[in-house]
C-alpha cells in the first residue's frame, strides 16, 4: 500500500519530535528526514537538519527511532541534495563524504533509502560530465550496496537560478540519461526518487517512466507546478525555467494526480509518496507551511486507500 509522507525541509523551525507529532496529527504515514550538515543553508529548502548524521551512533539511531515510533510515523528515507560533481574538487569531496555519513546513518536507523542528486558541472555537456559521474558514483553506490541501503536520485534539473544555468546541477533528469546511468552502474541499489512536476515544465510525459522504470522507483515526491503558457510564449523554452513555471501544492498545478496514482499503483509501487512544498504562496509563516501540508494530505488522500 502506498504510504503518504512529506519532506521535512518545509519545517526547519521544528525539532524532530515536533515534526513527527505534526505528521501523526495530520494522518501522514511517514516523513523524509533532511540530513544537511549543520550550518548556513546553501539555497532554499537546503541546510535543514532533522537528523545530524556526522558522528551518528547506534544510540543516536535508537533515540531517533524511538521518537518516530512514539508518534506512530515511519521514516520514508533520509534526504541530502548537494552537487557532488561541482567543478571545485575540494567542495565536491565534502559533499561525497557527507553522503557517506547519510548512508551510514540510514543503515543504523534501518532506513532503506537515501535520496540525493548525482550533481553536475553545469558548464559542461552530459557526455563531458560522464567520466566524473562514474568516478564519483560507482564507489558511492557500491558503498550503499554494502550497507544494504538504496540510493534514490531525484530527477530535478536544478537549473532555476543564474548560477545553475545553463546545464543545471543534477545530471539524472531524463529517461535517456537514466538508461545510460543504470547500464553503466547496474546495481539494484541505484534508482530514482521520482518527482513528476519536473517533467511538466520540461514538456515531458510524466506517466511513461512509471512503467519503464518500475523496478527503479525507490521513492516519490508529490510536488506540482503550474506551467504558464503565456509567459513561455513570450520568453521561450531556452529561458530560465522560473520565468515560465511556478511550483505549487499538489492539486494546484498541472499534474493529473488521479492519472498519476492510477498508473503508479498499476506498476505495483507500494512505497512512500512524500509531499514536497515549494509553493511561495504558503511560505509566509510556520502556520501557513503547516497548512500547506494539511491541505496537501487532504487532497492526495482521495487517491489512496
Amino acid at each position: 500500500m502506498v504510504k503518504l509522507g512529506f519532506v521535512s525541509a518545509i519545517l526547519p523551525d521544528l525539532a524532530l519530535h515536533e515534526v513527527a507529532a505534526f505528521a501523526a496529527a495530520n494522518a501522514y504515514d511517514c516523513v523524509e528526514l533532511m540530513c544537511w550538515p549543520k550550518g548556513k543553508a546553501e539555497r532554499r529548502y537546503a541546510g535543514v537538519t532533522h537528523v545530524d548524521v556526522v558522528g551518528f551512533t547506534a544510540d543516536d539511531a535508537r533515540r531517533v527511532n524511538e521518537t518516530m515510533k512514539k508518534a506512530g510515523v515511519a521514516i520514508s528515507g533520509l534526504g541530502y541534495y548537494p552537487n557532488p560533481l561541482t567543478p571545485d574538487p575540494a567542495e565536491a569531496r565534502v559533499y561525497v563524504e557527507h553522503i557517506r555519513h547519510v548512508i551510514q546513518a540510514a543503515k543504523l536507523l534501518g532506513v532503506g533509502v537515501v535520496n540525493s542528486f548525482v550533481g553536475r558541472d553545469w558548464t559542461k555537456s552530459v557526455d563531458d560530465n560522464w567520466p566524473r559521474f562514474l568516478e564519483t558514483w560507482r564507489p558511492l553506490i557500491k558503498f550503499a550496496e554494502d550497507q544494504g541501503v538504496k540510493i534514490g536520485i531525484e530527477n530535478c534539473p536544478m537549473a532555476f537560478t543564474k548560477d545553475e544555468w545553463p546545464g543545471g546541477k543534477n545530471l539524472m533528469t531524463s529517461p535517456r540519461i537514466w538508461r545510460r546511468a543504470f547500464e553503466d552502474i547496474p546495481s539494484p541499489n541505484f534508482g530514482l526518487n521520482f518527482d513528476p512536476s519536473h517533467f511538466i515544465w520540461q514538456r515531458m510525459n510524466y506517466l511513461k517512466p512509471l512503467r519503464e522504470f518500475r523496478d527503479r522507483m525507490f521513492h516519490v515526491h508529490a510536488k506540482d507546478v503550474r506551467l504558464d503558457q503565456g509567459r513561455l510564449n513570450d520568453v521561450g523554452i531556452m529561458a530560465v525555467p522560473n520565468d515560465f513555471h511556478t511550483p505549487k501544492l499538489p492539486g494546484l498545478g498541472d499534474v493529473n494526480w488521479s492519472r498519476f496514482f492510477s498508473v503508479l499503483t498499476d506498476t505495483g509501487y507500494d512505497g512512500p509518496v512524500c509531499v514536497e512544498v515549494e509553493d511561495r504562496a504558503y511560505e509566509g509563516s510556520l502556520e501557513k507551511r503547516k497548512a500547506s501540508l494539511t491541505q496537501s494530505a487532504r487532497y492526495l488522500r482521495q487517491f489512496m486507500p
